[in-house]
C-alpha cells in the first residue's frame, strides 16, 4: 500500500505537466445508461425520490445516512438530478495491497454550477473510513476523475466523500459552492 500511494503522489505531481493521465474505460460498455434500469432486491429500506430530481423511482439505501443524503440532495437548489448507483454498473477498479478490487460508488449528482454543462459528482457516504476507504478516495482523485475529465468527451467530473450526517448538509452545500467559485475564478481570469 505505502508502494502505491508513493506511485499515486508521484502521478498527482506529474498531471498538470505534459504528463495527463488517460483513462481506459469498458470496450464493450464505454458509457452505461440508466435507460434498462430495473431489478429486485431484498431490502426494504428505500427512499421514494421525487422524480423532479431523479428518474429512478427509488433509491435502495445501505445506511440511513444516505437516506439522509436523499433528502439533501433533493432539497438543493443547484442540484440538476441525482442516482443512487444500484446495479447501474459503475465500478473503479482499485489496488489494495496486492488485490485488485472494483469499487462501486454510492452517488451519481448532476449540479448546475453556471456552466453550460452540469458538474457530475461522484458522491460517497462514509460512516467508519477503514483503509480500503482511503485507497478508493486516492484512486478517484488521483485517477478516475483526472482520467474521465482527460477525454473531455464524458463532461465534467469531481468526487466528495462525506463523513459526517449531522455535517453532511452543510458540506454537500460548501462543496457545491467550492465548484461554483472555482468556476467563477477561471471566468474571471480568462477575462484578463
Amino acid at each position: 500500500m505505502a508502494c502505491n500511494r508513493i506511485t499515486a503522489a508521484i502521478t498527482q505531481s506529474e498531471q498538470n505537466k505534459s504528463r495527463p493521465i488517460k483513462a481506459l474505460l469498458d470496450p464493450y460498455n464505454p458509457t452505461g445508461s440508466t435507460t434498462h434500469v430495473n431489478f429486485n432486491t431484498s431490502k426494504t429500506d428505500r427512499w421514494e425520490t421525487s422524480p423532479l430530481k431523479s428518474h429512478v423511482n427509488w433509491v435502495i439505501l445501505d445506511s440511513d445516512w444516505e437516506g439522509e443524503f436523499c433528502r439533501v440532495a433533493e432539497s438543493h437548489p443547484q442540484v440538476i438530478s441525482y442516482v443512487k448507483n444500484h446495479s447501474l454498473g459503475l465500478e473503479v477498479p482499485y489496488r489494495y495491497g496486492s488485490e485488485t478490487r472494483k469499487y462501486r460508488p454510492d452517488f451519481i449528482v448532476q449540479i448546475n454550477d453556471g456552466k453550460d454543462d452540469p458538474l457530475n459528482m461522484i458522491v460517497e457516504i462514509k460512516g467508519y473510513r477503514r483503509e480500503d476507504a482511503k485507497e478508493k478516495k486516492l484512486t478517484m482523485d488521483t485517477y478516475w476523475i483526472p482520467g474521465v475529465n482527460n477525454f473531455k468527451s464524458y463532461g465534467r467530473w469531481a468526487f466528495v466523500e462525506f463523513a459526517d450526517v449531522f455535517q453532511m448538509q452543510h458540506d454537500f452545500a460548501r462543496q457545491v459552492q467550492a465548484h461554483f467559485n472555482q468556476m467563477i475564478e477561471t471566468a474571471m481570469e480568462r477575462t484578463k
